[in-house]
């Protein structure tokens, strides 16, 4: 049993140290002299409380996926970690996906959740499988609801635990973050729409990192809710053409952050005004 534990607790490190890597993490690029303490920042009753979580997660999705046509278990049971990948998978997914469309639908908001819970690399795949899968309107409504449930469940385990772990991974960040949002508590969900619908801060941190500087719930939902919409829309969009797409970075070109960061600035735009007419 302890050596169990202690390889739930590796096995965490390491899906965590490759979290901050994905594209949707924070820039792992660290200010000169920076130090970063080696030790696993959690306790053990920190690291058995996200174990147990794990396990509970990865329990009701192996429920889910029992009830699965067997044959089928090898062509729809596995992550994509490239385009290609996801091309085949999407090919293998269709028939499934057309004839068995609540237990798909159960099937995929499990896994979705489940990755943003933990901070595991890939959701951008499943959000352009929803795409060549359902289309804009539904693949839209799809990953919007999944990625915000998933961001609330990454909220309140990181409520529970992620106080020493956003600190060891991020502490710069962190700080940023914090004083920034101290500077903001009458708008806050203004700045919270333009983190999200923007690329100033990763999706990542801003789950795990909002409970730490004490954003309520309400807003952290509300601002998750509508903030992702534009960039749900641009990459489910992009999954109708999956076989055209080389790259995931070509999701996100220069004229497609300039029209985020457009967007974003709408969000902030009353506190900008009202800025202006205090100092008037």
């Amino acid at each position: 049993m302890a050596a169990s534990r202690l390889a739930v607790g590796r096995d965490l490190e390491s899906a965590l140290a490759a979290a901050a890597t994905d594209e949707d993490s924070p820039t792992t690029k660290k200010p000169a002299g920076a130090r970063v303490d080696a030790r696993f920042p959690l306790s053990r009753w920190e690291a058995a409380a996200a174990a147990s979580i794990f396990f509970v997660f990865a329990f009701g999705i192996f429920c889910i996926y029992l009830t699965m046509p067997q044959e089928e278990y090898d062509k729809i049971l596995r992550l994509p970690h490239n385009l290609s990948d996801l091309r085949v998978l999407k090919d293998n997914l269709a028939v499934y996906a057309r004839d068995y469309q609540i237990k798909f639908i159960l099937g995929y908001c499990s896994i979705y959740i489940f990755m943003q819970t933990f901070m595991i690399p890939g959701t951008i795949f499943m959000s352009l499988l929803a795409g060549a899968l359902y289309g804009v309107v539904r693949g839209v409504l799809l990953v919007v609801f999944t990625a915000t449930a998933g961001a609330s469940s990454c909220y309140f385990l990181s409520k529970l635990i992620g106080r020493p772990l956003v600190g060891w991974l991020w502490p710069e960040k962190l700080r940023f973050f914090q004083s920034e949002v101290a500077k903001r508590k009458e708008k806050l969900l203004n700045y919270l729409l333009f983190l999200r619908i923007t690329p100033s801060l990763p999706n990542t941190f801003i789950n795990v990192a909002s409970p730490i500087v004490d954003i309520p719930f309400h807003v952290f939902f509300a601002a998750t809710l509508v903030g992702l919409i534009p960039a749900s829309y641009i990459t489910v969009r992009a999954g109708l053409a999956l076989g055209d797409l080389k790259s995931v970075r070509d999701l996100y070109d220069f004229k497609t952050l300039v029209v985020l960061f457009l967007i974003g600035s709408i969000s902030i735009f009353p506190t900008i005004l009202k800025r202006k007419r205090t100092y008037e």
